[in-house]
């Protein structure tokens, strides 16, 4: 595929999501003319560079509901459930002829035809002059924004003065004046200083004058294009003003009002001298002495105003511009951080102990040596410290261009909630808040599944029909609700209804049934909320394509899990339930706390430890018996990692506990020996050790060896399970 293709599918895809996006947005305000610009913009782009990078079948199937949207644009036709409905489809339609030409399932030419002569069937009531599908030219290579070998926005200043007799040919200034808005920015100030008396006025005779300034990319020919049919009738004066950038530095200011007023011959500069010399401002000095009219100085200052704009809004894109760089690439780079962490935290450790052995040779030295020595040790320490500050600057720099707003991901949701509540016959409306919270683009990428199940779960089971929800005081609109916060070095993402809820005791009579728990389990609610994600679970008594299989939410479980993150339910029978997923910010490089257990290392997520603490001799046996430390007045849960993990070598008498935060709870870890922090580069465990549980992976050391990271979370499941 050769590069121009490429770019196209690229920029297409960003499109079709943003139309997406605008589509939900307009049927809940099918008024707003901005959105239904946005709408025509989009189709409008797609249909003229797809014809130019040759994707044809796209550009006829998009122009004709482009053209639709033409008509919504002037107002020929309303915005209605129907043409969204049929808008949604056509933008699904395009996404699949674009995956056709990467190797997916072909598209369907029969749905292409449906969708266009449902599309036209809209068009039937609208005037037979106006029902023709309008053919709107295709952008040529200058007028397309999605190639960079564009013409750059250039600022023109024009003035257009009709002859008096304008009128009597049929011409409307106005229409003109309308179509300089469509070519890019415009500033229009109306002259009325040639307008006589009102006896004196001629009905059928123009007085008015105009001054522009447009700032656009089409380029001059695309301005004289406008007045090509009244080029005998009116004096048109176009001069290029500011040419994107090259004229001025990003601080430098515009011209003066009386430099602006000489360009356009308003002003002679003896005039305009004279003025200079009075102690006033020029504007009012210029108009006091009826040199110009105040409507010329005004346009000056208007185009002041303009350039100044202009000039900002370009300088804050040149500030915040971007460039496509392939995922794998980014990938690679985030690897490379990785070991360049690992080789510094291996330098670091090789300069302690070359500071070390230092020491001890220093007792060898005279005075005359041990100056040496110190100096080389004292170096040594300064440029490893040095060292891993640049190193962490790199990492966290590195880190935080894999992140992304997680509102690319909440937008997506939007579709579903509405096509589904409307297949099962509910009314529900989707809520966000905390899009802008950030998240590595693996976590994002990977969340999509288990979000999409904990969402159809909620509307099938949890919202109500609109019936049974005004029945029970509620309106008729149930709600979704998706908000996401930082939570240390974790994002809870929590996806709450207002629905039926959890039924606790309909959940624990299923699982007794399903064999997943014992016939005589005492569990607490939480623990009956957890059975949901079993494998096979489900309290639906029939099977749809929705739900009733049990597949859903052991997949989030699972997902969930995959990600080192957690997930809790919280829920109150006829008000609504809540799913709290807690995920780690990435899943490359963290802060981890490292432990020591007999000969062998382990790592923390340093964002749960909380202290550590002695554990005295006697303390000790009592805490292993007991499974239970008394943390000054607080009882805390104790685990013995050396049993858990049954490590024989290497017994302590002085063990340390870390205490450590997870489930809501407090928990103390009991190790030999605490090392402390070290950035940690998460290595996937092989196939063979992929499922066990308590590890979530392992780091490189900067001796060359090995140390598990450890997962909390499972852990103390594997300790409750009594595993």
């Amino acid at each position: 595929m050769d590069k121009q293709k490429e770019v196209y599918m690229e920029e297409a895809y960003e499109l079709l999501a943003e139309l997406e996006v605008s589509l939900l947005e307009l049927e809940e305000t099918p008024d707003d003319a901005e959105l239904i610009g946005r709408v025509f913009r989009a189709l409008h782009t797609i249909k003229g560079s797809g014809d130019m990078a040759g994707f044809n079948d796209i550009a006829d199937f998009t122009h004709e509901i482009e053209t639709v949207f033409d008509f919504v644009r002037d107002g020929k036709i309303a915005v209605t459930k129907e043409l969204v409905n049929l808008a949604l489809s056509a933008r699904d339609q395009i996404r699949t002829m674009l995956d056709e030409s990467e190797g997916g399932e072909a598209a369907d030419d029969f749905r292409s035809r449906g969708i266009i002569m449902a599309l036209r069937e809209l068009l039937s009531d609208v005037s037979e002059d106006t029902a023709i599908l309008k053919e709107v030219q295709v952008p040529t290579p200058s007028e397309n924004v999605m190639f960079n070998d564009l013409e750059g926005n250039v600022t023109y200043r024009i003035r257009f003065r009709p002859k008096r007799g304008v009128f009597k040919n049929g011409t409307n200034p106005i229409f003109l004046l309308n179509e300089l808005r469509e070519l890019g920015v415009c500033s229009i100030l109306a002259q009325t200083d040639a307008v006589p008396k009102l006896n004196e006025i001629d009905p059928e005779s123009c007085y008015t004058y105009w001054d522009i300034i447009l700032t656009t990319s089409r380029g001059i020919n695309a301005i004289k294009d406008v007045f090509i049919f009244v080029e005998g009738d009116c004096e048109m004066n176009i001069e290029m003003i500011d040419d994107d950038g090259w004229l001025e530095t990003i601080d430098s200011d515009y011209k003066r009002l009386g430099q602006i007023l000489l360009e356009r011959h308003d002003l002679a500069c003896d005039d305009l001298m004279r003025a200079l010399l009075e102690q006033k401002r020029i504007g009012d000095k210029l108009v006091e002495d009826n040199l110009v009219d105040r409507g010329i100085v005004e346009s000056a200052l208007a185009e002041q105003q303009h350039i100044k704009q202009v000039r900002k809004k370009r300088h804050e894109i040149a500030m915040a511009s971007t460039i496509r760089v392939p995922a794998e690439k980014l990938d690679r780079l985030v690897d490379l951080v990785g070991e360049l962490v690992t080789l510094q935290a291996r330098f670091s450790q090789e300069v302690s102990g070359y500071e070390e052995d230092g020491e001890q040779d220093n007792a060898e030295l005279d005075n005359a040596g041990m100056d040496n020595v110190e100096q080389d040790n004292t170096e040594l320490v300064s440029i490893a410290e040095e060292l891993e500050r640049l190193t962490e600057d790199l990492r966290d720099t590195t880190m935080s261009i894999r992140m992304l707003p997680i509102s690319t991901t909440f937008s997506t949701f939007k579709r579903l909630v509405r096509d589904l509540s409307d297949d099962l016959g509910k009314e529900v409306v989707m809520e966000t808040e905390g899009g802008d919270t950030e998240l590595d683009k693996t976590v994002i990428e990977r969340l999509s599944d288990p979000l999409m199940h904990i969402i159809r779960n909620s509307i099938d089971h949890g919202i109500e029909t609109p019936k049974v929800r005004e029945s029970s005081g509620k309106p008729r609109h149930g709600a979704i609700r998706l908000s996401a916060e930082h939570s240390g070095a974790d994002v809870l993402i929590r996806i709450s209804d207002d629905g039926a809820g959890l039924d606790p005791e309909a959940i624990h009579s299923k699982a007794k049934e399903r064999g997943i728990i014992s016939p005589d389990a005492e569990l607490s609610e939480n623990e009956i909320f957890s059975q949901i994600f079993a494998p096979g679970f489900s309290t639906s008594e029939e099977v749809t394509d929705i739900s009733g299989r049990g597949v859903g939410m052991d997949v989030v479980k699972r997902s969930v899990d995959e990600l080192r993150g957690s997930v809790e339910v919280s829920s109150k029978k006829g008000v609504g339930s809540t799913f709290t997923l807690k995920l780690p910010l990435t899943l490359a490089i963290i802060d981890g706390f490292l432990v020591k257990i007999g000969e062998g290392h382990f790592v923390l997520p340093l964002s749960v430890v909380e202290e550590c603490v002695n554990l005295e001799p006697e303390e000790m046996i009592k805490a292993r018996k007991r499974n239970l430390i008394n943390l000054r007045g607080e009882i805390v849960q104790y685990i013995d990692l050396r049993e858990l993990f049954v490590i024989q070598e290497g017994s302590s008498h002085n063990e340390r506990v870390v205490i450590v935060e997870a489930k809501s709870d407090r928990i103390g870890l009991g190790v030999d020996r605490v090392i402390g922090q070290h950035q940690t580069v998460i290595k996937t465990l092989g196939k063979a050790y992929k499922n066990v549980e308590g590890i979530s992976g392992a780091t490189i050391l900067g001796d060359g060896t090995v140390a598990l990271i450890l997962d909390v979370n499972q852990m103390i499941q594997l300790v409750e399970n009594g595993v």
